[in-house]
């Protein structure tokens, strides 16, 4: 079963139809069905690391002042309770704590899946982002969860590796700025030959600017740590607003 980092961008892609959500489509239709999708979404950031237990997981409208039409989105997926086990079980001795209603399937997780999965009948599963440990924490955490690609579960990173909100720029609707330009081709030439070293990417002069927090990068670390030293792939590029990069990769 393949892994996949998406670069989710506004949650207006939920509804939009661009390349961006031809690619997830695409991709959707591309893959054997998985028996699960674990996401590791950057909206789930707190200070454990958790899994999601409940048999029907909420839609989470986790944003505001944008369009009725978003709030009005579900995404009725089944959960996997017992996924936290398998999950537990292969990441020793990193305690997970189960989620049994504190959370649910955000909009990093949904606004994706009502493209590459519509029908929303694959149980969905997502694992929190511990803000409370370093980026190799993230890294090492993703080379544990490989074996669930054996065992039909698709592992889905969500987020952007250049996302600087600030300065977004309305100007910049389909392009980057140079520096976001400079570091999302740094992080493709590592993630295309050697993702178990991505973390080189902390060197890079424009990465402050580029990753002013990390809650959007380290999805793509549990994506990298899965790939290891197999080079990924590119399944479409692309920026928005000058500072956010779309750019998302696959992982056989």
């Amino acid at each position: 079963m393949p892994a996949a980092f998406i670069g989710h961008g506004s949650p207006m892609n939920a509804v939009d139809d661009n390349r961006y959500t031809a690619s997830w489509r695409a991709f959707g239709q591309s893959v054997p069905r998985p028996r699960a999708i674990l996401v590791i979404s950057a909206h789930w950031y707190i200070n454990a690391t958790a899994v999601t237990t409940m048999s029907w997981p909420r839609t989470i409208h986790d944003f505001y002042g944008f369009p009725r039409e978003l709030y009005d989105i579900r995404y009725p997926a089944p959960g996997l309770p017992n996924l936290v086990d398998e999950i537990s079980a292969i990441v020793q001795p990193t305690w997970v704590g189960a989620d049994e209603d504190s959370w649910g399937i955000d909009h990093g997780a949904w606004s994706v899946l009502v493209h590459a999965f519509p029908e929303a009948d694959i149980p969905v599963v997502q694992l929190s982002i511990n803000a409370e440990q370093p980026l190799e924490y993230h890294l090492n955490l993703g080379a544990r969860l490989a074996p669930l690609r054996d065992a039909g579960v698709l592992v889905l990173g969500s987020g952007n590796i250049v996302h600087n909100l600030r300065l977004m720029d309305s100007g910049f609707a389909d392009t980057g700025f140079d520096w976001a330009t400079r570091f999302d081709t740094a992080a493709r030439e590592l993630l295309t030959t050697d993702p178990a070293e991505v973390l080189r990417l902390r060197e890079h002069a424009d990465y402050p600017i580029a990753v002013p927090t990390p809650d959007h990068f380290i999805p793509m670390l549990y994506f990298a740590g899965i790939a290891g030293a197999r080079p990924a792939s590119v399944l479409v590029d692309g920026y928005s607003y000058g500072s956010l990069s779309m750019t998302s990769y696959v992982a056989d």
